[in-house]
């Protein structure tokens, strides 16, 4: 990164960012994560330092583990996926984009992983083109 970032605008920055997503260290224990109030995949916060298969639903819990082992053995960098899922007081059926990503330090060691979601119903949806200000 280029430049210096106060803590302040840091914290403005992650929950500002029209991501949500959860940190999760070389263990495999869950570190952090944003948009308390507003995730699409809720939970408690209790669950911050504890293992990331208490996030996971037993349906998928087997293929998060696999990522996350496959970033761990260095033939995985990323995986990215989509659902539809019912959000909104409505429950209409969005598309919700997940992307894992595998941290690393400048050596390439695995560090964690970065697990982002994203409502992109709205961008699934574009059309035509909207200029700045328009």
């Amino acid at each position: 990164m280029i430049g210096k970032l106060t803590e302040e605008i840091i914290a403005s920055l992650l929950e500002t960012i029209p991501v949500e997503f959860s940190i999760v260290d070389e263990s495999d224990n869950v570190l952090a994560w944003n948009k308390h109030e507003t995730r699409i995949f809720k939970r408690p916060a209790g669950v911050v330092g504890k293992n990331v298969k208490n996030c996971h639903p037993k349906k998928s819990l087997e293929k998060v583990e696999k990522i996350i082992r496959e970033m761990k053995d260095g033939t995985r960098e990323k995986a990215r996926f989509w659902i539809d899922l019912p959000i909104g007081p409505d429950n209409g059926k969005n598309k919700v984009l997940i992307e894992y990503y595998a941290l690393r330090n400048a050596g390439g060691k695995y560090l964690g992983c970065l697990e982002a979601s994203r409502n992109v119903s709205d961008i699934v949806n574009l059309q035509g083109e909207k200029r700045l200000l328009d």
